[in-house]
């Protein structure tokens, strides 16, 4: 095909893409615990919330809320700094 120029895909194969799929919205898990405070020393909580190479978990797999997402960073980081949770896996 001249100048790279693809066909068109049909409106079947798009329908099926994970894109257009609606994405069902997790519950916070610690809205539900009604959890005010996230110690950093709090190991068992902390470690649900990092993936195996170390790093944070995105609130759209994890399911935490805004406000939970940010303090559970800051408790993460403050736990790295620390040295209770490893900066990254190997």
């Amino acid at each position: 095909m001249p100048f790279g120029r693809r066909k068109r895909e049909t409106s079947a194969r798009r329908s099926s893409s994970p894109l257009t799929r609606r994405l069902v919205r997790k519950s916070c898990r610690l809205c539900q615990e009604k959890v005010q405070e996230i110690d950093y020393k709090d190991l068992e909580r902390i470690n649900r919330y990092i993936t195996e190479r170390g790093k944070i978990m995105p609130s759209r797999i994890s399911g935490t809320c805004a406000r939970h997402q940010r303090r559970l960073a800051m408790a993460i980081k403050r736990a790295r700094y620390m040295a209770l949770v490893p900066y990254v896996a190997i």
